[in-house]
């Protein structure tokens, strides 16, 4: 007769034990709390709620068109460009949510964090998450002023937006667990990721093409450049939403898929990155927060 009492011991494990992003998802449903109880933070207090999501991005883009597409000129040099612009600022927004709220997010959770145990990881994926579900109202704004301007989606189109958000989000999680790890002791973190994101706007196709760049840059300054996953993924929304409204000035980046998938390939090396380092660090947590 077996005995029952060894092999329920021996599926025991202590709080932890088993980790990794696996767990997280293994705990979905407390995640899904998580993310819900912060979106809902958000707009606590509000009248008008959810409506402001869709009222910025409305308003980013006729202060665009008038301030930058008419004054600055930029209309008659790129056309469709306040689309242009809010295609690409609507990828670099996401990017920098999620990525600063994710290093961010174990420092702020410091209490929880001491008192239970819980996935940690869980906490820069949320934010990730959350980061997603704010910037999903600013891609429908997007999206229905495409079509007012004549967008006709195609399934390549469609398959290259989500691999945009796809890219930025798989990227903002290694990155979030790589800097929110090493911010729990060493706070420098959190400044040193605001400069990145300051950065990130210029350091990709947004406020300009990318022929800017080409223009200008060696040939090996320009191959670092478009290796740059938000700027493969800033590409590929305006290959999405942009490119099919027929501007007679567009030029396509060559062999935009192929860095695409470099793209995707460097942020899945670095969310094992962070997730390593996270793995490390983990157990200094309770006593640094």
């Amino acid at each position: 007769m077996l005995d029952t009492r060894t092999n329920d011991e021996s599926r025991l494990a202590p709080p932890g034990s088993r980790r990794g992003l696996g767990e997280v998802f293994r705990h979905r449903y407390l995640l899904s709390l998580i993310v819900r109880k912060e979106v809902q933070i958000r707009y606590r207090g509000s009248v008008f709620g959810w409506l402001w999501s869709y009222v910025k991005p409305l308003v980013q883009f006729i202060v665009f068109y008038f301030a930058i597409g008419v004054f600055l000129g930029m209309n008659g040099r790129v056309e469709f460009f306040p689309i242009y612009l809010l295609a690409g600022i609507t990828v670099v927004t996401f990017f920098n949510e999620a990525f600063s709220n994710g290093t961010r997010s174990l420092v702020d959770n410091a209490a929880l964090i001491k008192k239970i145990y819980l996935p940690r990881e869980m906490f820069p994926i949320a934010s990730m998450l959350i980061a997603a579900v704010n910037t999903l109202p600013q891609i429908l704004v997007v999206m229905v002023i495409a079509l007012f301007f004549g967008w006709t989606p195609s399934a390549l189109a469609v398959a290259a937006i989500v691999l945009a958000l796809l890219i930025v989000a798989v990227l903002a999680s290694g990155l979030g667990l790589l800097f929110g790890s090493i911010n729990v002791t060493f706070r420098d973190a959190q400044s040193f990721v605001e400069i990145i994101l300051m950065i990130a706007v210029w350091a990709s196709p947004v406020m300009y093409e990318w022929t800017a760049v080409a223009n200008v840059a060696p040939d090996w300054m320009l191959t670092l450049y478009r290796l740059n996953p938000v700027t493969a993924a800033v590409e590929l929304f305006h290959y999405g939403i942009w490119y099919p409204l027929g501007p007679s000035n567009a030029t396509l980046p060559p062999d935009m898929w192929l860095y695409s998938g470099f793209a995707l390939l460097i942020s899945i090396v670095l969310l094992v990155i962070g997730q390593l380092v996270f793995r490390r660090l983990e157990g200094r947590f309770a006593q640094d927060l």
